[in-house]
């Protein structure tokens, strides 16, 4: 074969953004506000270790994603910008300070989310408990969603966070099948669906969510095999989103799905039987979390 002619054959990965992906500035007295109270209590949000496009809006908005447990992770995903490394020993004050943060912030619904400890057992599935509990207490009427790690399948760990009965459990699959040791060289598909599988055997009437990316060289069969396995475990919320390279140490970016085909993959979602699914460029799996849970748990 010319390998000129081979060369030419492979598409070629984009090199700017499309029109249609347009991140939303920072700034304004919302913003400022909910910065002020992340560093008045020394608490972290996913919002800004994983550069989430979505930030001004969400913060703008008032809200924003908690992160637990430190912002140093025991895993190195190819798509994340949080830290990796060996991470300090857990903070058992910080449940307190999440919660009286929520309460100044006033929040009617709150997403929690976390690093990996893959150094402990437990996974610091005890902080998510402590953290839902603690809000339970400080702002009554706040719905509590937690995104968690899948503790490496272990069924006593979530457990440990089941049982203080979020509103939603979420844990994003990610990515599809086949490429989920390139996406995530330390998890496997499998401890993913067997942590949405047991969460709702746990607790059946809890919802539960996931996410994925596209844009790492996916088909669309693919994407729709994940969203099939997901239905079949009951999961109610789904949310998919475009990747977007954090830095050029990052995987690349493979291509850009369009916004008709973010809205084929809403209707193909929404016929599988998902209860809700949230697909668009900038969806991340807290993107308008509120309303879902508003929505279904009403």
């Amino acid at each position: 074969m010319d390998l000129n002619i081979a060369k030419s054959a492979k598409r070629p990965r984009p090199e700017r953004r499309p029109s249609w992906i347009k991140i939303p500035l920072k700034g304004g007295d919302n913003y400022d506000f909910v910065r002020s109270q992340m560093r008045a209590k020394h608490l972290h949000t996913v919002c800004e270790e994983a550069r989430c496009p979505n930030i001004g809006e969400c913060w703008g908005n008032g809200t924003a994603t908690f992160l637990i447990m430190g912002d140093v992770c025991t895993r190195s995903c190819g798509f994340c910008d949080v830290k990796t490394g060996r991470p300090l020993a857990l903070d058992w004050t910080e449940p307190e300070r999440v919660a009286q943060t929520v309460r100044a912030m006033n929040l009617n619904h709150v997403v929690i989310t976390s690093v990996n400890r893959d150094e402990r057992k437990d996974g610091g599935a005890p902080i998510f408990a402590l953290c839902i509990d603690r809000i339970r207490e400080l702002q009554p009427g706040c719905s509590v969603e937690v995104l968690i790690p899948d503790f490496k399948g272990d069924e006593k760990a979530l457990s440990i966070v089941m049982n203080s009965q979020p509103d939603i459990l979420n844990h994003n699959v990610e990515t599809v099948r086949r490429l989920f040791k390139k996406v995530q060289p330390q998890d496997r598909y499998e401890w993913a669906l067997a942590t949405l599988d047991n969460a709702k055997r746990i607790q059946p009437a809890i919802l539960t969510k996931s996410g994925i990316m596209v844009g790492l060289g996916e088909s669309m069969i693919e994407v729709e095999q994940v969203m099939r396995d997901l239905v079949d475990l009951g999961v109610d919320i789904l949310t998919i989103g475009q990747y977007l390279q954090p830095t050029r140490n990052h995987l690349p970016i493979e291509r850009y799905y369009t916004p008709e085909e973010f809205d084929k993959l809403k209707r193909i979602g929404f016929e599988l039987g998902f209860r809700w699914v949230e697909s668009g460029p900038l969806v991340r799996s807290s993107y308008r979390a509120d309303k879902q849970v508003a929505l279904l748990a009403s």
